[in-house]
């Protein structure tokens, strides 16, 4: 940013209801005392330009310089550097791009389809991560913490992610990235930009290539890595200004993820031998509760022999692959073996009209459509020599449990405001938004006749349209003191429809019973919250502000609908009995928060501090209903999200910045987020470790400390070049894998390493991630012991950990023209 004026035009051609943070814990070439502009650092975070720190709320923000100097290619090297972020990819014994929850604040989602973090593009809401896992050039993102309910809509219950895309540049430029790595690591990245017509329409277009080798070899199959993964994105942006007070930007972006067979260990707490007497699955259990083996204490590195599982694309899984019966995406389109094939379209407008006296006029309308298919081996271990239980025609002789889950996401938003700031001591804003989202997948496998008699099931699709109206009124009692409130009361309807085939519902527990044809609506819901945010801030000195606020976040309900089609009317009465619902409530969250932000040492010195406290009610869980169907003694192991659990949440974070001179600059930041559960219901954990109480325990799956601490040294080395030396070092504490928090994973720290040269033209680079081999698993969920005999499925019988990438080296160099 060169100056003011520009700034705010970057920030109106955007139209991004976020914040925007040009230096704070992620600038890579910190400013001296004497050429840092403090004045310079606008946000928009309550739709207005403000100065990051004297904006009331948490907020950590990467700048493309940060994101360039730490090497940053996905959201999951975004988190290492976020306080309270946390990416868990572990979901139903895989590890994977298909299944991110984005955790804020250890807000654990219960599913991965139901996040309690809203993701944005340039301020435009996306159905899920998947258009966040290639940062493809950004201008910045920002993590916001904290409900944002009030202007920004459904499920910014805990925080949200907004990638921010840059601008056309007032003149040609264009930049090429080349990076090669050991394990076949490389990325290919090119842009350009300018105006097409002087003064009145730029552009700005990229592609990108970015793959890694997987880092962990399939000890069942040599030769194979698994963990490989390749994302090819391209984007388009046009701009418009036909007069000095109106723009126009048209946003595009295509990407696809091909990866391979994803890297996921098995930690089983029993041991499997195959008819000979060999042991195909170790027992590594360190303990035992009542009569179930499991894990007390610090989860053991893998056994030897292991990662091992059954990935071997035979004719068997490709022709279950090519069948079209059972699939929401075209076979064409899908994996042609085990892996992850996802496409994702993202299509955005943004106007902005200054009509004068202080008032700008503003709409933002979005459209994404993703689609995903994954084939994974659902038993996590090679074996040909166990005999198939299955007598089904087609099936394989051996036992194996292949597994395909598919969905496609579509959705369409529209928002529309009004903002008035003359530079009084009274601002405000207005609008009003709409979502139409629907969700479809289909998911199957087995040991039998795949793609001969038996076929993965198409669901019925699910839908939510959301109305709300919000707004925020700002006003300034004195030059130090400020109050404002913010609010939005936002319908959802949300419906769920029969599957393609139709539906025979036989009884009246949880929907009238009779046939319904494919399609035709099975439940419809409408849910109505007002969410206020109301925040203070005081400047206690010019270079020192302080804040507090209360704030409200509701997460939309979700259906359970599954189940319908598959019991008998007497089995449907036991399990509305024993608590299983259709519908379920929206889960709430009070948060009460202060902070401090301000500069010292005339800028050298910048920090940002905050508390938090708050609870959580209604909280949804997964939660699995064990039953025997009186029609034909079938067990049923029915899992649902329920509202089962109420937690009180509290955590302090800090960033700090601080330029040594002007050549070292120190960032570190680091977060405690702390859980203390008061009501949960949890009959799987309680089956497999007998405990029915888990009030004072720490939600799952979430870091409590989190840190990272970076060093950066820059000198000139000759006429117009800069030879720069960076180590950054991250922590997050270990998570527990279910409420009980008998078990969790090890710390996990990363040390990361750049040593090189350039100028505004020219940068060469090598690198070091991972310098020092780290392993801790970033991730790990409970899971059974799948075998023929499936005498280990009631219980979980194990443990699925995430494995991560390993130490690479590599070269990065950019060329700027």
């Amino acid at each position: 940013m060169t100056s003011i004026l520009g700034a705010r035009r970057a920030l109106l051609l955007s139209s991004v209801p976020f914040v925007y943070l040009a230096l704070a814990s992620g600038t890579a070439q910190a400013q001296s005392a004497a050429s840092a502009p403090s004045d310079e650092i606008l946000v928009t975070a309550r739709k207005r330009g403000e100065d990051i720190l004297k904006t009331p709320i948490s907020v950590t923000a990467l700048t493309s310089e940060a994101i360039e100097a730490r090497g940053i290619q996905s959201i999951n090297d975004l988190s290492d550097y976020t306080p309270s972020l946390k990416i868990v990819t572990s979901s139903s014994g895989r590890n994977d791009r298909s299944f991110q929850q984005i955790i804020v604040r250890g807000f654990t989602p219960s599913s991965s389809l139901i996040q309690t973090t809203s993701m944005f593009i340039d301020g435009v809401p996306i159905s899920s991560s998947t258009g966040l896992q290639t940062i493809a050039s950004p201008e910045r993102i920002e993590v916001l913490k904290g409900p944002q309910s009030a202007y920004f809509g459904r499920q910014t219950f805990a925080g949200a992610v907004n990638v921010v895309t840059k601008t056309a540049p007032d003149y040609l430029e264009a930049s090429v990235t080349g990076m090669i790595g050991t394990r076949d690591n490389h990325e290919l990245k090119a842009s350009i930009g300018g105006p097409l017509i002087e003064g009145l329409v730029g552009f700005r277009a990229s592609v990108q290539e970015t793959a890694r080798g997987g880092s962990w070899e399939n000890q069942g199959v040599p030769g194979q890595m698994l963990g490989d993964q390749r994302t090819r994105a391209g984007t388009l942006a046009v701009e418009f200004t036909p007069a000095p007070n109106f723009t126009a930007k048209v946003f595009g972006l295509i990407s696809e993820n091909d990866d391979g067979p994803n890297a996921t260990g098995f930690l089983s707490a029993y041991e499997l031998r195959d008819p000979s007497g060999a042991v195909i699955v170790p027992d590594s259990s360190n303990c035992a509760i009542g009569t179930n083996r499991y894990f007390c204490g610090t989860l053991p590195g893998l056994p030897a022999g292991t990662p091992s599982t059954n990935t071997v694309d035979t004719p068997y899984i490709q022709d279950f692959l090519a069948n079209p019966q059972g699939r929401v995406i075209d076979p064409k389109n899908g994996p042609d073996g085990y892996g992850l094939l996802a496409r994702f379209y993202h299509l955005h407008m943004a106007l902005d009209w200054d009509v004068g006296s202080g008032i700008t006029l503003s709409s933002l309308t979005g459209y994404n459509n993703e689609r995903r298919s994954q084939l994974s081996d659902l038993d996590l271990y090679y074996n040909t020599t166990i005999p198939n239980s299955s007598n089904d025609p087609g099936a394989r002789d051996f036992y194996d449990y292949p597994y395909l889950v598919e969905a496609v996401l579509k959705d369409f938003s529209q928002e529309l405001r009004a903002s008035y700031d003359d530079g009084g001591p009274f601002t405000a804003t207005v609008g009003g938004s709409y979502l139409n989202a629907t969700y479809h997948g289909a998911g199957g496998g087995s040991p039998g006749g795949l793609g001969t008699t038996r076929f993965s099931i198409v669901s019925g699709k699910t839908r939510n349209r959301t109305f709300g109206a919000f707004f925020g009124l700002g006003y300034e009692i004195t030059p130090e003191l400020s109050i404002n409130f913010d609010g939005r009361y936002q319908i959802d309807t949300m419906y769920a429809y029969a599957q393609p085939t139709g539906i025979t519902i036989a009884s009246d527990a949880f929907a009238p019973e009779g046939f319904y044809e494919g399609g035709s609506l099975l439940a419809k819901e409408t849910y109505r919250n007002f969410t206020p945010r109301v925040i203070v801030n005081y400047d206690v000195t010019p270079e020192m502000m302080v804040y507090a606020s209360y704030s409200r976040g509701v997460n939309p309900a979700a259906f359970n609908t599954v189940f319908l089609s598959n019991l008998s009317a007497q089995a449907q009465q036991l399990a509305a009995d024993a608590g299983l619902r259709v519908a379920v409530e929206p889960e709430t969250l009070d948060n009460f928060e202060i902070g401090a932000k301000g500069r010292l040492f005339g800028n050298r010195l910048r920090y940002s501090l905050a508390a938090w406290y708050g609870i959580w009610d209604n909280q949804l869980n997964a939660n699995v209903i064990n039953l025997i169907d009186p029609a034909n003694n079938q067990v049923y192991n029915l899992q649902a999200q329920l509202n089962t659990g109420k937690v009180k949440m509290y955590g302090l974070e800090a960033e700090l910045s601080f330029a040594l001179d002007e050549h070292l600059t120190l960032g570190a930041n680091g977060s405690y987020n702390d859980s203390d559960i008061q009501e949960l219901t949890a009959p799987t954990v309680t089956g497999l470790t007998g405990i029915t109480d888990f009030s004072g325990k720490h939600n799952p799956l979430a870091s409590r400390y989190s840190a990272s601490a970076s060093v950066d040294y820059r000198r000139p080395v000759g006429e117009d070049v800069e030879a720069f030396a960076r180590a950054d070092f991250t922590y997050k504490s270990g998570i527990y894998t279910n409420a009980s928090n008998l078990t969790k994973t090890p710390d996990m720290t990363q040390v990361n390493v750049r040593l090189g040269f350039g100028n505004d033209s020219f940068r060469l680079e090598g690198f070091v991630t991972n310098l020092f081999n780290n392993k801790a698993y970033p991730n790990a969920i409970d899971f059974a012991l799948l075998d023929s005999t499936f005498q280990y499925l009631s219980t979980n019988a194990g443990v699925a950990v995430a494995l991560r990438e390993l130490r690479t080296f590599g070269l990065r160099s950019t060329v700027n023209f």
